[in-house]
């Protein structure tokens, strides 16, 4: 199957129902738009459900990308399976998404979203395939839904408001993440994060809070409650202070993203480090309000 979008705006509501499975071809040429492999663009009203499935092939993509062969020619960017874009008044449902090229699913600029009952899979090794990524969305609820895959589970970034997740299964995968925020001194925001209900299994986080040095902006606002953890590396973690070291200048920076108000309540489980909570604050612009 080749890249396609799907363009609004459309004059009345629609429903786009999937039976079989939608496979991506293994072609990687065909691709002119490196970013997007399924887009729905300014579609609103729109009723996306399965039962079927759809498969980014993304084996083709995974052995070519530079975190799997370091020596060039390497590829660091691939498409995204599944693109909403502008998308208000959506619903997503009863779909499974797998191997994508990349990231699996990703809302943004959409208002009013409610995803449920997706199953996201991945093999744990497969680079940046996080399942479903959040940014600059506003009104979304994620509920119901499994997901296993090679990064971040669900990862929920700038601009993004009012982001509810509940009943969720992760693992494998690198846990539930708010950021990265504030990469090359940005002012990102993102306040509202409600989780409530989830399952991690042997992930390498488990609720994650990472903003860059040096960036601006904050994240405030944000609930964790009744979440089993089931051997996670780093079950509770907020990292003011996270820097590439193979990519930028990880110096002391004046700085930071500010991280304001975040309740953890009732969060049980096994680590499987020596750490079950690492909270580590920037000296400028010190964590506030962290409850448990």
């Amino acid at each position: 199957f080749r890249p396609i979008e799907f363009s609004g705006p459309c004059k009345s509501q629609l429903t786009l129902q999937i039976y079989g499975t939608i496979e991506a071809s293994e072609d990687r040429s065909i691709y002119k738009d490196i970013d997007h492999w399924l887009i729905f663009d300014n579609v609103q009203n729109l009723l996306v459900v399965g039962p079927g499935t759809i498969n980014g092939n993304g084996n083709i993509w995974w052995k070519n990308s530079c975190k799997i062969k370091p020596q060039p020619p390497c590829g660091t960017y691939a498409p995204t399976a599944v693109t909403f874009n502008r998308c208000n008044n959506l619903v997503v449902k009863n779909l499974n998404i797998q191997d994508a090229q990349q990231i699996h699913v990703i809302f943004q600029n959409c208002i009013n979203v409610q995803a449920s009952r997706l199953t996201v899979t991945a093999p744990e090794d497969s680079p940046n395939t996080d399942g479903i990524h959040v940014t600059n969305t506003q009104n979304i609820t994620i509920s119901s839904s499994v997901i296993g895959t090679g990064d971040d589970c669900i990862s929920i970034v700038s601009g993004s408001q009012r982001v509810q997740a509940t009943d969720i299964t992760c693992g494998p995968g690198h846990g539930i993440s708010i950021g990265s925020l504030g990469e090359d001194g940005s002012e990102d925001h993102v306040s509202g994060v409600f989780v409530n209900g989830a399952k991690l299994s042997g992930t390498s986080n488990g609720l994650r809070i990472k903003t860059w040095k040096g960036g601006s902006g904050s994240v405030t606002n944000i609930v964790f409650q009744n979440v089993q953890m089931n051997d996670v590396t780093n079950p509770i973690i907020i990292d003011q202070n996270y820097c590439d070291h193979k990519t930028k200048d990880c110096k002391q920076q004046k700085s930071a993203v500010q991280v304001k108000n975040v309740l953890y309540q009732n969060i049980r489980g096994t680590s499987a480090s020596g750490d079950a909570i690492t909270l580590n604050c920037s000296q400028s612009v010190p964590c506030q309000g962290i409850k448990g």
